[in-house]
């Protein structure tokens, strides 16, 4: 609320602004009026709320405008009492924001209830309002699932139905309502008032989004149109002869998602392509991975995609795509019921003259071509045999619960990917205890897991210098005395969200050097990705791709500024010291104006700068 109220002057100084009721003049009412006639009243339902109208189910994330009302004529009349309470939904297909049209240079709307308030003459003709306010509801999405079930997307679409009329675990009620209209609400949605939050502001926040939509195109970020990797531009378009050259390391979404979807494109219509493996977590709704998957499918190719049901909110986005699949001659698997898999790998086997060739994609990010846009993650090319062969072990394990031996690049959760960070970790505390260089960096998401935070302040207490980049929640405390003075942790937020895991280790030289590891992953370092869920973990030893992501995508980000708020011991984020300045280095801005090392052609790489954090 306190973030809008400053937002809102912003927005006023800018000559926008949202109006409120007694803001229109008598030109505006006609045209809120036609407005609310010809695209609004006819999906309004007001229910009364009273003995003959019990207080009626509000669905997850229902917005609500509640009223009392007293009837016009003072008498009872037939029946119909002369006080009520009603209840107007507020349609979550509409916009939640009215454009009124500029005047005096300002662009001005008006919120959907506003609209709603200034025609109940209309809603519920016959009756004045005493009181009124709003609300809204947010429900328990968990899914209980039968751990005996027989048939899986069965229970899940159940299990669906049944989160649809999930417990209300908090309502929002906006400040202004009357204490009797409050008491009927509470007492309708069957919560405790502790799971009440009273709002002076706007309820459904994120409808403010809508204002991001209004061309005035100097308040917006410059458009970024992603680049293609000019290697592939080299080989005419070529993924497999780009691949064939070189790993090839993308950084989405400076460069493009496209690349993703023409290796499966171009798999799909190859003759000499045999048979493609894919993960799918998350993907659009009208994914053009999945219609390549379907083409291959219906060319006679040996497809296997698996589809994650667990992956939250979309579980019945991936029930309808894996019927898709289904009906189109792709092999479906589910995985584990307990464990969801987050992997993010496709393998494509390719006849090349006497051998098979595979060549594998693993990314830190979902297939989502939409996300693509403003998510930043990495994604591998390779056509490395030892890292194909460990895909196939990947995808074997999961369909056919063929746990995985002999893995050469490639480490998986739950199996092996925590002990192999555990083991990473404690190398490098051996290494300064022996007086040797040691260095520590950590890019994820989030970091929760236990194990692994007490062998980060181990490492810290031997001497080691961890730096993390850890854009979500984050529980280790750095700069702690006695426990945690070598790290530091910082926060990168900006035009883009931080999304891709790197892990990095110096090996007793300097970060860098041939002695330095590198990995990038699926898994942030929490107990579920850890422990709950097929991940994987991928050792980048090509030494361009080394080089890029040490030198480029890490140092970036480490030496940024104009994006980062440093931790505290304490807890509390601060902004960097030189953030606000207008010199301030973007990591952002660096990788929107420079190529990437991996993704140079015939053109080379001696534009491609290379940052050393030493």
């Amino acid at each position: 609320d306190r973030v809008w109220s400053s937002l809102r002057s912003e927005l006023a100084q800018a000559k926008i602004e949202i109006v409120s009721l007694v803001d229109l003049d008598a030109a505006d009412e006609a045209l809120i009026e036609d407005r609310f006639l010809e695209q609004v009243f006819p999906v309004l339902s007001p229910l009364a709320v009273d003995p003959a109208h019990p207080f009626p189910f509000i669905p997850n994330l229902g917005h609500v405008l509640a009223m009392t009302l007293k009837r016009d004529s003072e008498n009872d009349v037939d029946g119909e009492a002369v006080e009520m309470s009603a209840l107007v939904p507020i349609p979550s297909q509409l916009d939640r924001f009215v454009a009124l049209g500029a005047k005096d240079g300002v662009l001005r709307f008006l919120s959907l209830e506003d609209l709603l308030i200034a025609h109940l003459d209309m809603i519920m003709p016959g009756y004045t309002p005493t009181g009124r306010c709003e609300f809204r509801v947010l429900r328990d999405s968990d899914l209980e699932l039968e751990e005996e079930a027989e048939d899986l997307v069965l229970e899940f679409e159940t299990a669906l139905k049944r989160r649809r009329r999930g417990e209300a675990v908090r309502l929002q009620i906006s400040a202004d309502a009357p204490e009797t209209l409050s008491d009927l609400i509470i007492s309708g949605m069957h919560v405790e008032k502790s799971d009440v939050v009273v709002v002076n502001g706007v309820i459904g926040v994120s409808d403010l989004s809508e204002l991001a939509q209004i061309d005035r195109p100097e308040l917006c970020w410059t458009r970024y149109k992603p680049r293609l990797p000019e290697r592939v531009r080299d080989h005419d378009g070529d993924v497999f002869g780009a691949i064939q050259a070189k790993d090839m390391l993308l950084h989405h979404p400076y460069e493009s998602f496209e690349i993703v979807v023409k290796f499966l494109e171009q798999a799909a219509g190859d003759p000499d392509v045999l048979a493609i493996k894919q993960t799918l977590y998350r993907t659009s709704r009208d994914s053009p991975i999945v219609k390549a998957l379907i083409a291959a499918a219906e060319d006679g190719k040996s497809v296997t995609a698996l589809v994650e049901l667990k992956a939250r909110f979309d579980e019945e986005a991936n029930i309808r795509l894996s019927r898709q699949l289904e009906r189109a001659g792709v092999q479906v698997v589910f995985g584990f019921t307990d464990w969801k898999i987050h992997a993010k790998v496709s393998s494509v086997v390719r006849r090349e003259g006497d051998r098979l060739v595979t060549y594998t994609h693993f990314g830190t990010g979902n297939y989502h071509p939409i996300t693509a846009n403003f998510y930043t993650d990495l994604a591998l090319f390779t056509c490395d045999p030892a890292l194909g062969r460990d895909a196939t072990r990947m995808f074997n394990y999961v369909t056919g619960y063929a746990e995985p031996q002999g893995l050469e690049s490639l480490t998986l959760s739950p199996l092996s990917l925590k002990p192999k960070i555990i083991e990473c970790l404690r190398a490098e505390a051996a290494h300064a205890r022996a007086g040797r260089p040691a260095n520590v960096w950590i890019k994820c998401n989030s970091v929760t897991e236990p194990v692994v935070m007490d062998e980060i302040y181990e490492a810290s207490q031997a001497g080691v210098k961890i730096e993390m980049i850890i854009r979500g929640i984050c529980s280790v405390r750095p700069g702690v005395p006695g426990l945690s003075e070598n790290v530091r942790v910082k926060s990168v937020v900006g035009r883009f969200l931080e999304h891709s895991r790197i892990l990095c280790f110096g090996g007793g030289g300097e970060m860098g050097g041939p002695e330095s590891k590198v990995f990038i992953s699926s898994a942030d370092l929490m107990s579920r990705n850890l422990n709950r869920r097929v991940e994987t973990l991928v050792e980048i030893k090509n030494p361009t791709v080394k080089a890029q992501i040490i030198e480029q995508v890490m140092a970036a980000n480490l030496v940024d500024e104009a994006h980062s708020w440093v931790l505290g011991p304490d807890g509390r984020y601060e902004r960097a010291e030189n953030g606000a300045a207008e010199e301030a280095f973007s990591c952002h801005q660096f990788f929107m104006a420079n190529p990437s090392l991996s993704g140079r052609g015939r053109a080379g790489a001696s534009d491609a700068p290379r940052l050393i954090r030493r």
